[in-house]
């Protein structure tokens, strides 16, 4: 119906632009000639009035049969003012007898029918009368058509020239039309074909799993698929038009970046970037060239979230490095705490039996001192390797905290110089934790960050909360910061901090950190670091509010068991 439309509106438009050129020069020749027309007057008029009269009448209808119907009305309408025309400027001598030819070919394409035959067969009949009629000098007495100059067999002659003039018209505009209608048809079927196959392979890559992206030859990306979309958390807006290296914080240390791109097609690799919110995230992805017709046109880019599965390989490795702490430690308590035993109360003995000078005394003083002070170091470190089960109920810990301040501060005052802020959230901040424990790490990061500033500084301990979102769960987390204006560590010092025994401290044993960070881990929880020499350090732990929200951000922590 819209293309039978449409043809119309052709019709009514071709119908313009004849009548304007043809009328309109022969009325300016006739004028020249100082001659009027009032038939060309009359037939423009009424041209353009009757095409505004189809305009209204065509918004109206809203069949294929009335469009038809009315586009055969136009079609007599014409052909009726064509005679018109013809019977006043000279009957079978007219020059716009060509009209006719022209109704024919439109009769054929507008109403799609073999109309072409039925429509020159009423032109010879309607031409034929008028030629009779002029022939005879029957309507000479009206003044319309004077007899023609022509005897009978020059316009028998002339008629039969325009009839088969008429029915070849009529014959190969029927044909064409056939003809544009088959190609039209099968134009149609081709392109709903060409539709259906690429809304299946849009189905297809609109339902698959994996991302998907595709880059043209300079590698912007021209697609990303909805799996794409939820994996990265950028919508098709934000990346369009984008180099694909610079949203997946792909940056070879090669220069030949063309190079690069040929050896990792047909291959994967991992990309480790960040998702639009910030978060840490791990793609396997593989890339291939897209060729047309011979020629590379860009790359498509397949890739898979490995995010978790990089996560519970952290927790694997953490387990196995646990597991090898706890029989080393095992080994030790057994290879030194029993002698270590046995000789100190040996040298308690001797201490009470042997009749020493001060000097001898006092090294008996020392060597027991000192052996005690390393019963305690193994006592510590089994501590740490085999703590005891956790505790575990929900607790504020704004509250927690707040038990642990008063010993902090009494701490503090034993110090030199040293001032302590809070900055705690307001209301609860609920969790999961073992409240002894959890007291035993806030008062060993205070300590640590007190030996951090020998002449005096400032201690800020704040509390907070945020919303993290790890592979698509999202969990609330509860942080604990420890903000001192010390003397800061050395980048060369920030990948140890955590391991056993590791230390800078004159007196020290390197346990204190490390049984800080073994108690959050036991939470589910992770420690942050910020340092900068001379100019303070700042440690956040961060505790999940619920036990079984399974997240943890191993890219803000730093965790021993990686450099084992």
């Amino acid at each position: 119906m819209d293309d039978i439309k449409t043809r119309i509106y052709w019709l009514m438009g071709l119908r313009i632009v004849v009548v304007t050129l043809l009328l309109g020069l022969s009325l300016t020749f006739q004028l020249t000639k100082g001659e009027r027309v009032e038939t060309f007057y009359a037939l423009i008029i009424f041209t353009y009035a009757v095409t505004i009269l189809y305009a209204v009448i065509l918004r109206r209808l809203s069949s294929s049969e009335a469009l038809a119907q009315f586009a055969w009305v136009q079609v007599a309408v014409d052909l009726l003012l064509e005679t018109v025309l013809i019977a006043r400027t000279g009957g079978i001598e007219s020059p716009f007898a060509v009209l006719y030819v022209i109704s024919v070919t439109v009769a054929s394409l507008v109403p799609r029918r073999r109309a072409g035959l039925l429509t020159a067969s009423c032109c010879i009949i309607l031409f034929g009368i008028l030629t009779n009629i002029q022939l005879y000098g029957l309507a000479e007495v009206w003044g319309w058509l004077p007899q023609a100059r022509l005897g009978a067999a020059e316009s028998l002659q002339a008629v039969g020239v325009y009839s088969l003039a008429f029915l070849v018209v009529g014959l190969l505009s029927g044909a064409l039309a056939d003809q544009l209608q088959h190609a039209d048809q099968s134009l149609r079927e081709k392109e709903q074909g060409l539709s259906r196959l690429r809304a299946f392979h849009e189905n297809i890559v609109h339902s698959i799993s994996s991302g998907v992206f595709t880059t043209d030859e300079r590698g912007c990306i021209t697609s990303f698929n909805p799996a794409a979309q939820e994996t990265t958390g950028y919508s098709v807006e934000q990346v369009q038009g984008r180099r694909w290296q610079e949203v997946f914080n792909w940056h070879p240390a090669q220069p030949d970046e063309e190079g690069l791109l040929d050896r990792f097609a047909h291959s994967r690799f991992e990309v480790e970037c960040k998702r639009a919110d910030g978060n840490r995230l791990i793609l396997g992805m593989t890339l291939a060239p897209l060729h047309e017709q011979g020629t590379e046109t860009g790359f498509v880019g397949v890739f898979k979230d490995l995010t978790q599965i990089r996560d519970l390989e952290e927790e694997m490795r953490r387990k196995e490095w646990l597991a090898n702490l706890g029989e080393m430690s095992a080994g030790m308590a057994h290879e030194i705490r029993n002698p270590l035993g046995a000789l100190a109360g040996a040298m308690q003995m001797l201490r009470k039996d042997l009749q020493a000078d001060e000097t001898s005394q006092r090294l008996m003083d020392i060597a027991i001192r000192e052996a005690t002070r390393l019963d305690d170091i193994i006592t510590e470190f089994l501590q740490y390797a085999r703590p005891p089960a956790l505790n575990v109920k929900e607790s504020d810990l704004n509250k927690v905290l707040a038990e642990t301040l008063d010993l902090v501060q009494h701490e503090a005052r034993t110090r030199t110089k040293i001032a302590i802020e809070t900055a705690l959230a307001e209301g609860a901040l609920p969790g999961q934790i073992d409240q002894d424990q959890m007291k035993q790490v806030f008062w060993n990061l205070a300590a640590n960050a007190f030996d951090a500033m020998p002449r005096g500084g400032r201690l800020t301990i704040a509390t907070g909360c945020r919303r993290v979102d790890v592979a698509g769960r999202k969990a609330d987390v509860v942080e604990i910061s420890f903000h001192d204006t010390g003397e800061g560590i050395p980048k060369q010092n920030l990948d140890k901090i955590f391991l056993p025994f590791f230390t800078t401290k004159a007196h020290g044993s390197g346990l204190g950190l490390a049984a800080v960070h073994r108690i959050v881990d036991l939470h589910g929880g992770w420690i942050k670091v910020e340092s900068e020499e001379n100019q303070g350090t700042r440690f956040v732990v961060c505790l999940p509010q619920s036990a079984d929200a399974g997240v943890r951000l191993w890219h803000e922590g730093r965790e021993p068991w990686k450099r084992s």
